[in-house]
């Protein structure tokens, strides 16, 4: 409640006296040189000029939160969005309402509202460069020197991993094929946004991914799940991070780990790698649909529009930074365009298959490799409790589908992965994810959508008649049928 009455405050116009901003400051965290591709943290300060009893005036530092920030030359780097600073403020702010309730209303406001830093990533090639901030109709400008003997800010990892061996799987081709590209948004935590695999820092435990993020290692993987019935092909891509952060930590909105995906649907109409008619991608415990067949209607959901490709059969998913939910690059919820390989809000780097498993070089990379890896070989083998003894899951449950579905081996696996800080065990394999609205109304349980896609599909969507996906498995190691 608190929150939604700040907001409601701002956008209400709720009037405090406040002094006009007068001058634009930027301050560079922690200095002005930088090396290539690497990122600092630039704050916007607004200050205003009060007129003292007997006619001196002082300039006073303002607390406004409505900056905006652009890079003067067209290569000169980029900037993200805007965050709350998280170093040390070195001067006070000048309270402009005497009231107590707009005290109450400016404190609330610095610490949940105030967004007045951008991360600031430098191009490739050494120089000086513009960067210009604006608060009202005040601007300010800073110069960025880019050099190659500027102090690295950027830890050494610690962790590198290998090519993978050669699959086995009868699958890994056709999860190849229709491997999405992951338009990935960055922040302020440019490396908290980038996929990992879940050991990226050399181990099995979960409840050490947060303090390790930066000597793991930043090499781009998305783990896979594969399942089949006679119709149709059920691919599962799960999209790991070490952390889900924000800029306000409060009330369990950042935790340890991550995993969210997205789960395709492909018909079997004879050809090598079928036809993609629906996409359906997770955003913190909802599912949204996209389809490639416009003849395909909502149902429980609704169509929540069409699904855009790369290189003609890879789909486009657009992924939040900081909290991580994944949308089709048609939703409302999407900030990247397809057309213009533009972020529109923040910086982001696009990831693409390549069976390479390739670190970004910087914030707003292009085309960045990644890996696959087996769900089954990966996750499942250490989910059964009881099976595996590092500290990975947690949160033991028996799956309980509903429809009278099949409910596999009865076996408690773990719904969680392991996770201590900031919120305990908030991130969850593909079996312990669930959609809110299906679940409330007794459609799918948890695990059900992604333990049982072809069943979860059909009440998420209406296909044509007669082209229902077959919801009985020819192979799904997940509910026992090797």
């Amino acid at each position: 409640m608190r929150f939604q009455f700040v907001a409601l405050a701002l956008s209400s116009g709720l009037a405090f006296a406040q002094l006009p901003v007068s001058e634009v400051r930027i301050y560079a965290d922690p200095s002005l040189r930088v090396r290539p591709f690497e990122s600092i943290t630039l704050q916007v300060r607004a200050y205003g000029t009060i007129t003292k009893d007997g006619g001196a005036t002082e300039k006073v530092r303002l607390q406004r939160g409505n900056a905006t920030m652009t890079v003067v030359a067209a290569n000169g780097g980029w900037v993200s969005k805007p965050f709350k600073y998280q170093g040390s403020e070195q001067e006070s702010f000048y309270q402009e309402s005497s009231s107590r309730f707009g005290s109450i209303f400016g404190a609330l406001t610095k610490d949940y509202v105030l967004q007045d830093a951008f991360v600031y990533t430098a191009p490739e090639t050494p120089g000086k460069y513009e960067v210009e901030a604006k608060v009202d109709s005040q601007t300010g400008r800073i110069t960025i020197e880019v050099a190659n003997d500027a102090p690295s800010l950027r830890p050494a990892e610690q962790t590198n991993f290998g090519p993978e061996p050669a699959s086995n799987d009868p699958y890994r081709m056709i999860a190849e094929f229709w491997a999405p590209m992951l338009a990935q948004e960055t922040w302020w935590q440019p490396k908290s946004d980038m996929p990992a695999r879940f050991d990226f820092d050399g181990d099995w435990n979960g409840d050490d991914n947060w303090d390790d993020l930066d000597k793991g290692s930043s090499q781009a993987y998305v783990h896979y799940a594969a399942m089949e019935t006679p119709t149709h092909w059920f691919l599962i891509y799960n999209v790991f991070h070490p952390r889900d952060y924000s800029d306000k930590c409060v009330a369990g909105s950042c935790h340890e780990n991550d995993n969210e995906g997205l789960i395709l649907t492909v018909r079997k109409d004879g050809s090598e790698f079928g036809k993609l008619e629906v996409m359906e991608t997770l955003a913190h415990n909802n599912v949204y649909s996209f389809v490639a067949d416009g003849r395909i209607r909502g149902g429980v959901h609704n169509v929540d529009g069409a699904i855009e490709f790369h290189d003609g059969h890879h789909p486009i998913v657009f992924i939040e930074s900081g909290g991580h939910g994944i949308y089709g690059t048609a939703s409302s919820h999407a900030a990247y365009s397809v057309r213009d390989d533009k972020f529109t809000k923040s910086t982001g780097i696009t990831f693409i298959y390549k069976g390479v498993a390739e670190r970004p070089r910087h914030a707003n990379d292009r085309l960045v490799g990644y890996e696959l890896l087996s769900i089954k070989d990966q996750w499942w083998s250490k989910a059964v409790e009881g099976q595996w003894g590092e500290r990975t899951f947690d949160e033991y449950y028996v799956y309980q589908p509903f429809g009278g579905r099949p409910a596999g081996r009865g076996q408690r696996i773990g719904s969680t992965f392991l996770g201590r800080k900031q919120s305990s065990n908030k991130a969850k394999p593909f079996w312990g994810w669930h959609d809110n609205n299906t679940r409330k109304k007794n459609v799918l349980n948890t695990g059900q959508w992604g333990l049982d896609p072809a069943y979860a599909v059909g009440r998420d969507v209406q296909f044509p008649p007669g082209e229902q996906p077959s919801t009985d498995y020819t192979y799904n190691p997940y509910l026992g049928v090797d």
